[in-house]
């Protein structure tokens, strides 16, 4: 795709997303898993912050081609991997250092705020990295300063990837993977009505669906 680098943003997006289809393809083919989307009538239609369960590399490529044109939140490093972070920044995802604290949250907040409204939805992942399948973190704050300076819907999503792509693992295994759209939660709450809304929605509906699988 290197090549590709030179042409204008919106055609270069074509490749990203036939490389994450194409990631889907293969991973059903040769690995044996398939995919099961559920809740897709709150799969947004207007900018809002997709607020997702984070268990492996699998969902860094589904909402490439489930949404239209996302912008990912993640973390500085990332940007600095050979390939990966100048596509990253081709695709102006926003890279944050996550050691920064208070000025990270206001440049967080900027760089959100230009991609809604540009018409773009946001993907954050509120634990901040990778998690088991089963476990939780406690939820990062950034989560709640885009839900109150943005104002827009965050829609909670759950899965269970990191069954079938664990992190830390190069082996993958055959099975199904259900990622779950949930109700959004509307602005205007309190930060701490929010925060507890979320963390309990999603913390429901994933050990539901771990439960199940």
């Amino acid at each position: 795709m290197l090549p590709t680098l030179i042409l204008p943003r919106h055609i270069f997006q074509v490749f990203v997303i036939l490389w994450a289809t194409g990631n889907s393809v293969i991973f059903r083919f040769i690995v044996g898993v398939k995919i099961e989307i559920k809740g897709r009538e709150f799969i947004p239609d207007r900018p809002s912050i997709i607020a997702s369960k984070h268990q492996s590399e699998w969902e860094t490529n589904i909402f490439l081609h489930l949404l239209n044109d996302p912008a990912y939140i993640m973390k500085k490093e990332l940007a600095y991997i050979p390939g990966y972070g100048i596509y990253a920044q081709k695709m102006n995802m926003i890279f944050i250092d996550r050691s920064g604290h208070a000025k990270t949250l206001r440049k967080l907040v900027q760089d959100a705020r230009n991609v809604i409204e540009r018409g773009r939805s946001l993907v954050i992942f509120p634990e901040g990295t990778r998690v088991d399948p089963g476990k939780k973190l406690p939820y990062r704050p950034g989560i709640a300063a885009l839900y109150k300076e943005l104002s827009v819907p965050v829609v909670p999503v759950v899965h269970n990837s990191g069954l079938c792509w664990p992190k830390n693992s190069f082996r993958k295994y055959s099975g199904t993977i259900t990622l779950q759209f949930l109700p959004p939660i509307q602005p205007g709450l309190r930060r701490d009505e929010f925060m507890k809304q979320l963390e309990s929605t999603m913390e429901l509906a994933s050990n539901q669906l771990m439960a199940k699988s």
